[in-house]
């Protein structure tokens, strides 16, 4: 089990986490989400962002430039803090938690699937979540790499750049991920999240 040192060094070389362009921000894109403060935690949504009606944003939770949180999903920044990157899909029920020792960092370019619990991890840029797979406490999933649908990544486990992570408990299946359909799936995340800004209306 790594040490509270190695944990605290880790998330310092994560640039994404330290960078003075996280927007702080507060507000939003569509009026009517259930966005709250928690004592003096409010969220910073950056105002390209698009958090959909039905998601439920809480606390200490930082969302960045032209990312998408999709309906029903839930990040709680109650106990300590949630980063979202830039351009990252966050999907239909995925609930993003974390702890007051350990954030939960997603970088740019990601995406998160639907029914996905990320806690107290780290997913760098441009890396994907399946639906419905669990990612837990220390866990790396380094750039470019893949966990696959319904899978389990226990506390501390690593996933490399490249790697698919399968199964439960997850098992690496290495030089199994091509970096550039990942970026692919976020831009058409992007370009869907500029979509509903325009175009989504209630009918009752």
């Amino acid at each position: 089990m790594l040490s509270l040192v190695i944990i605290s060094t880790l998330y310092q070389k994560c640039t994404f986490f330290q960078s003075p362009n996280w927007p702080r921000r507060s507000g939003g894109t569509v009026t009517g989400m259930p966005i709250y403060a928690l004592g003096d935690s409010k969220p910073n949504i950056h105002p390209d962002a698009f958090v959909h009606p039905d998601a439920t944003v809480i606390g200490n939770v930082t969302i960045g430039a032209e990312t998408t949180i999709w309906p029903q999903a839930v990040l709680r920044g109650d106990y300590g803090e949630i980063h979202i990157g830039e351009r990252t899909s966050i999907q239909d029920g995925t609930v993003v938690h974390c702890t007051a020792v350990l954030p939960t960092i997603v970088g740019d370019d990601c995406v998160v699937g639907h029914l996905a619990h990320l806690e107290c991890c780290i997913v760098e840029n441009g890396s994907l979540v399946g639906s419905n797979s669990v990612v837990l406490h220390r866990a790396i999933v380094r750039s470019g790499a893949l966990v696959a649908g319904s899978a389990f990544v226990p506390n501390g486990m690593e996933i490399p750049s490249g790697a698919m992570a399968m199964g439960v408990p997850a098992k690496l299946k290495f030089d199994a991920v091509d970096p550039a359909s990942i970026a692919e799936m976020a831009k058409g995340y992007v370009e869907n999240g500029y979509r509903y800004r325009t175009e989504m209306r209630r009918l009752d």
